[in-house]
């Protein structure tokens, strides 16, 4: 089976822990290279970040468990990418 090499999430968190704590505790997980959380945006009592979580083999329950041990859903998973590589997308005319 192909593992995944990419994840891009949406996720919903309480202001804490913050992204830098947050970003710790996925990044130590098994099979994760790296990992860029965002600050999308800032309500009174949440946040909204992009997590993108790269890797040789990553998780997604282990990934989905830490960051509901850190009170945080995740709204949407916005990308995956698996198999051998990493294949960036190409613009094509109708993306324009």
């Amino acid at each position: 089976m192909g593992e995944i090499k990419r994840l891009v999430l949406d996720v919903l968190k309480p202001q804490h822990p913050t992204i830098i704590e947050l970003s710790r505790r996925i990044a130590v997980l098994s099979g994760v290279s790296g990992v860029n959380c965002t600050l999308e945006e800032v309500d009174r009592e949440t946040e909204s970040v992009k997590i993108t979580v790269v890797g040789n083999a990553i998780d997604y329950e282990s990934i989905e468990e830490t960051i509901s041990d850190c009170g945080a859903v995740i709204h949407s998973v916005d990308s995956v990418s698996a198999g051998k590589m990493l294949v960036d997308e190409v613009e094509t005319p109708q993306d324009r």
